[in-house]
């Protein structure tokens, strides 16, 4: 279809669409522009553009919501209304799962307290016994996805060809307009929302002022919003066969249920040949929750399958946990929407930087250099008895040195010492290296709007959306990092 007959066409849509389907195009032209703009300076323009987004994404939203109402479609959904763990629905997913090759060993699909949907341990399990086996045949890849009915549009089309979880979620939304779908009843068993930051009101967005977290969370979801009005004037303006198929069920609820559904569970497994890793869902094995242990799963190639062990002994009763990989629980916060309070591996970003008009600037940056150390940089903080690691150690000591001390250190054939607590250093320095660290962490702090006391007593209080106490725990956890790494400054300079 040429850009003119395209134009042409869109054109005669437009000047024949109902009142709804014009405002909800010129809508969505508004929030394309809107996304499109650079990123923003600052977190106040950030949050003034989200607030603009949030107020276009409520209009689209009713929009979307009366046509839907107006052509019959009250939803979109191809599966049944069921709960997730129906009982229908379960077996269904189980003889699916079974009849082509998938097994689970000892465990029962079921529904956990503040988990929503989990495995349910039947029989002793040991450590390293196999317990979920799934052969790609069920698994959506981006392979898959590439030789499916979306073939002849990949190649064209830009963010499907590079983004492979673009293109694993346009592909799920069109196996889920799809009648009578191969995947069909890993369709039904899929949660039917998500507490990801796309399901977030702009005022629940705002209980992360303070947060670092909040400056990622804008981005993904401005990131996302601009595919979905990209995807909705793509299909609008063409006449192929995903985009008649897409047309009347596209939305901006069952894109942001798609990319959800991905950036929850996508797993990498390897290529058909072998050559690379590639993008995949693993129907059965997402079903797993995350605790803190040891990554268990591992793809077989000789069987063509993903095989998941017991990391640890489980018994009849528990909860059949999985460790989805050493991740903050900023990353589980964004992509996965759940926040794990005993987090081994959390940890909190700090940006310091030198100053350009620091006049010992040069000689800052090459002592810097010499330890493959940025003078602008992100440093990680974490839970623990050792907060502070070598590479943040070594920033605070040559930030706060005289010329003096830069100019010894830097001929020193010891430098790398710096990054050591048992470096011998003068006890000022020390101190004012540690009087640094402990007045930033203060500003840090002092940067929400709430303390953490008062944080936990209104977790305890209750009454509020599942949204807000997810984000007043995300800001909890960075709070607690923040109190240890205090407590280990005072340690420190009273040693």
């Amino acid at each position: 279809m040429g850009r003119k007959s395209g134009q042409s066409k869109n054109t005669n849509r437009k000047n024949k669409a109902p009142k709804e389907e014009k405002e909800l195009l010129e809508t969505v032209d508004s929030l394309l522009r809107l996304t499109t703009l650079p990123l923003h300076n600052n977190l106040t323009q950030s949050l003034d553009c989200q607030k603009k987004i949030s107020s276009l994404i409520e209009r689209i939203r009713l929009l979307e919501d009366k046509l839907s109402k107006k052509s019959g479609r009250a939803s979109t959904n191809n599966s049944t209304e069921r709960s997730r763990i129906d009982p229908e629905t379960v077996k269904n997913f189980t003889k699916w799962i079974q009849e082509n090759g998938g097994e689970l060993q000892g465990c029962s699909i079921s529904s956990f307290a503040g988990y929503d949907v989990g495995l349910r341990v039947e029989q002793e399990i040991p450590q390293s016994s196999l317990v979920i086996a799934v052969p790609r045949k069920v698994m959506m890849s981006v392979e898959t996805a590439s030789n499916s009915i979306l073939k002849d549009i990949v190649n064209k089309v830009e963010i499907l060809k590079n983004m492979p979880n673009v293109l694993l979620a346009v592909y799920l939304l069109v196996e889920k307009f799809t009648p009578n779908s191969f995947w069909k009843p890993y369709l039904d068993i899929l949660p039917k929302s998500y507490n990801t930051v796309l399901y977030y009101s702009y005022s629940e967005l705002e209980e992360l002022k303070g947060s670092p977290t909040l400056e990622v969370a804008l981005r993904q979801i401005k990131s996302i919003v601009r595919q979905y009005a990209y995807f909705h004037k793509l299909f609008w303006n063409s006449d192929d066969t995903i985009s008649e198929l897409m047309k009347d069920k596209f939305s901006f609820a069952e894109y942001c249920w798609a990319v959800s559904t991905v950036m929850t569970r996508q797993n990498m497994i390897p290529s058909l040949d072998g050559s690379t890793m590639i993008n995949a869902l693993i129907p059965l094995w997402d079903l797993c929750n995350h605790s803190n242990g040891a990554i268990s799963t591992d793809y077989n190639p000789q069987l063509d399958r993903s095989e998941c062990l017991a990391f640890r002994d489980f018994k009849p009763g528990d909860q059949l946990f999985i460790f989805y990989g050493p991740r903050t629980n900023s990353d589980f916060f964004i992509h996965n929407g759940f926040v794990y309070e005993d987090n081994d591996n959390d940890l909190y970003w700090i940006r310091l930087g030198v100053s350009k008009s620091d006049p010992l600037q040069e000689k800052r940056k090459e002592l810097l250099n010499k330890l493959g150390i940025w003078s602008t940089a992100e440093f990680s903080i974490k839970m623990g008895p050792r907060p502070i690691d070598g590479r943040l150690l070594a920033f605070i000591r040559i930030f706060n040195m005289d010329e003096g001390q830069l100019e010894h250190w830097i001929e020193s054939e010891k430098s790398a010492d710096l990054q050591y607590q048992e470096c011998g250093l003068e006890t000022s320095l020390e101190l004012k290296s540690w009087a640094f660290l402990r007045a930033r962490i203060n500003l840090l702090q002092m940067s929400y709007s709430t303390t953490l006391e008062q944080d936990e007593k209104l977790l305890l209080e209750g009454a509020l959306s599942a949204n807000v106490q997810l984000a007043i725990k995300m800001r909890l956890c960075e709070k607690k990092i923040l109190k240890n790494c205090l407590q280990y400054i005072d340690e420190m300079v009273h040693k």
